[in-house]
């Protein structure tokens, strides 16, 4: 399944699951939780909830199954994806 959008909503706890699962997209912080810019159409590094910007190039079809994982695995459930 190719995956066009990730974003984390509110609510991260900062646990660092999704990064674990998933480093080439997840971004942790001691505060946040971000979207790698080098895997978005807009280069931005914020959570994608307002932009909602696609993944860029292959990123879509080659880590989404990662991604999934990060999501299914994600404690307080706020990654989202279509």
């Amino acid at each position: 399944m190719a995956m066009k959008r990730v974003w984390i909503e509110e609510g991260c706890i900062v646990c660092n699951a999704c990064e674990t699962t998933c480093p080439e997209v997840f971004n942790v912080t001691e505060d946040s939780c971000t979207i790698r810019a080098d895997v978005r159409e807009d280069g931005k590094d914020t959570t994608n909830l307002s932009e909602k910007s696609a993944l860029k190039g292959k990123f879509g079809d080659e880590l989404a199954d990662q991604i999934e994982e990060a999501a299914e695995g994600c404690p307080v459930e706020v990654i989202k994806f279509e």
